[in-house]
């Protein structure tokens, strides 16, 4: 089953949803600002983006320019940042079986839908 991991706040991630919702597909939505995703859970999704995780970091966001943006990361310091603070995870992503993208721009959900 396709899932989108949503922030109802962001307007890319429910115009992501709203993709997957015209397109008469079935999919889960996972909140993951209420639903925290495990470390497992996270590295699996940067896996099947194909991306390092530092790809995935909302560099806007104020806790990474306050917190990170000056420190040399490894890449298991940049999962647990985002584990800690899921605000700083890019929106929305949708997982469909063994494929992902990052809805921005939107359309790119149809690549796997």
């Amino acid at each position: 089953m396709i899932k989108i991991y949503h922030n109802p706040r962001c307007s890319k991630s429910r115009q992501g949803v709203a993709i997957l919702e015209e397109s008469n597909v079935e999919f889960e939505t996972i909140k993951y600002l209420d639903q925290t995703l495990t470390k497992d859970e996270l590295v699996e999704i940067i896996s099947l983006l194909e991306i390092k995780p530092i790809e995935l970091v909302r560099k806007n966001e104020k806790i990474w320019k306050e917190s990170f943006k000056s420190k040399e990361l490894t890449d298991d310091e940049i999962i647990n940042a985002m584990i800690e603070n899921p605000k700083l995870i890019e929106r929305p992503i949708v997982v469909n079986n063994k494929k992902a993208v990052i809805g921005r721009p939107p359309e790119n959900i149809n690549r796997i839908i």
